[in-house]
């Protein structure tokens, strides 16, 4: 599949969809450390060709922000307490003012398919519901499964490149469901 970035808003982060974690994982924060953890998820989703890669990019997103990542990055914990998913409720600045972003979200593979992307999406709104009113994520065609979560969550096409109405007709062939208006 070809791979377009794409973007996408909620305009706002009410009746935010409900979702529990499966027994025998739980939610917790980022704890100062735990930088080459989110590092080690991230390389296991293939976002990078390796945790020095990915720790790098860490750094430089996140190094001068830590306090704020202790309130805004999630982790999955399974029943070993080993951490096997992340995303961050972050922010950035998107038509013109700061906007809530649903970040880099990773399951590793070993447990995707297990019901937890949800629970970690529904948590992270809640998260940027604290401190946003709307929200925003990044993504790319070949995440179209992910694609149709955050649709099925209230997000909807942002249209601002040449490539996006490209991008969106392939989601609607791919997940065979009208998107664009």
């Amino acid at each position: 599949m070809k791979r377009l970035r794409l973007k996408m808003i909620r305009n706002n982060l009410k009746e935010i969809p409900e979702n529990s974690l499966p027994a025998g994982f739980r939610f917790r924060f980022f704890e100062k450390g735990d930088e080459k953890t989110w590092a080690r998820i991230e390389t296991k989703v293939d976002e990078f060709d390796n945790e020095d890669a990915a720790l790098e990019r860490f750094n430089a997103e996140f190094g001068d922000y830590i306090e704020e990542m202790t309130e805004r990055c999630l982790f999955i914990e399974n029943e070993h307490g080993e951490a096997i998913a992340t995303t961050t409720a972050w922010y950035g600045d998107l038509r013109g003012k700061v906007e809530g972003r649903i970040h880099w979200v990773g399951v590793i593979p070993e447990y995707q398919g297990r019901g937890l992307a949800k629970p970690l999406l529904s948590e992270a709104m809640k998260t940027l519901k604290k401190y946003h009113e709307t929200a925003y994520l990044t993504s790319q065609t070949t995440s179209y499964q992910a694609i149709n979560m955050y649709l099925n969550y209230g997000f909807e096409p942002y249209l601002v490149t040449p490539t996006c109405e490209e991008a969106w007709t392939l989601m609607e062939e791919t997940l065979k469901r009208k998107i664009l208006e």
